[in-house]
């Protein structure tokens, strides 16, 4: 015979309210039927769980490998019935996002179309911003951030990663040549970042680690910009994968030194405020938007 889901939570109860008598309390059951209860869960699992005395008790090892396991799946059926509860429900409101544009016009504005007909009581409102912003201050229920997370009070999910690519356009390196090692990228026009200085840190491997630190020839705050620019064939810039992907498949920007490319990804998460439950019109996005961007993270 298997362990039940009530014995599961009887045998945790105890344990967690210190006493049989105590659990019995709890539970609106008297001490001797919790203590039969217990004696057959220990009979089901062929195992003592609990030494018992009239002072006192104490878990066996059994008994505490038990417990942690017993409550983790307590636990997961609370969540499941959570969710189940919330899928029966209508998602409606209001939801106002938060993103940098060039993020919001390339990983999100495409599948936005899909997502009102999933959800036509959801009223979306997009907001673009390249800085980082005061969610309660900004009325905001979800950012969306590109790179690692400095500590903060919000609660983050991650919705996927996207590469790095160093690119130019065709015409660029018909002009000036295609570099072949890291070392020749110090006589082209490099395409850079004016604010964020981690971002001209381009993940390419060279003879001191696998970060480059570059100077860059022309400065831009937005990505977006700096795309229009490499598109222009202004220079070599690196790029995400997320906003450049639909150009290296029709030819209007190609790799750069790709063999060097150290394969580091940018981390991609949601930050929110969460309440005791997360509000369903935020989950139904949070889902959706993290099934699609899994395309991105070749």
């Amino acid at each position: 015979m298997k362990a039940r889901s009530d014995e599961l939570q009887m045998f945790v109860s105890v344990i967690e309210c210190g006493s049989i008598s105590a659990a019995a309390e709890q539970g609106g059951q008297t001490p001797s039927a919790i203590s039969r209860s217990l004696s057959r869960l220990e009979a089901k699992l062929g195992t003592t769980l609990i030494n018992r005395t009239t002072r006192r008790m104490d878990l066996t090892e059994e008994g505490r490998f038990f417990f942690e396991r017993a409550k983790a799946i307590l636990q997961q059926m609370d969540e499941l019935e959570e969710r189940l509860s919330l899928h029966r429900q209508t998602p409606s409101g209001r939801l106002r996002i938060n993103a940098a544009a060039p993020f919001m016009l390339h990983a999100i504005v495409p599948w936005v179309g899909e997502f009102r007909q999933l959800y036509p009581d959801i009223q979306l409102e997009l907001n673009t911003d390249d800085l980082i912003i005061d969610l309660l201050e900004q009325s905001t229920d979800i950012a969306i951030r590109i790179g690692e997370l400095a500590d903060s009070s919000l609660h983050a999910r991650s919705l996927g990663c996207s590469p790095l690519h160093v690119l130019a356009s065709p015409a660029y390196l018909a002009r000036r040549g295609t570099p072949r090692h890291v070392e020749e990228l110090a006589g082209h026009s490099l395409l850079g970042f004016t604010q964020t200085e981690t971002l001209n840190h381009w993940p390419l491997r060279h003879t001191e680690g696998d970060r480059l630190a570059i100077r860059p020839d022309l400065c831009a705050s937005s990505g977006e910009t700096l795309r229009h620019l490499a598109l222009a064939g202004e220079g070599i810039a690196c790029l995400s994968h997320f906003m450049t992907h639909e150009d290296l498949q029709a030819g209007r920007l190609q790799l750069v030194l790709a063999e060097a490319n150290s394969g580091y990804r940018q981390p991609i998460n949601a930050v929110y405020y969460r309440n005791s439950q997360l509000a369903l019109r935020i989950q139904c996005f949070l889902d959706f938007i993290q099934h699609k961007l899994s395309i991105y993270a070749c």
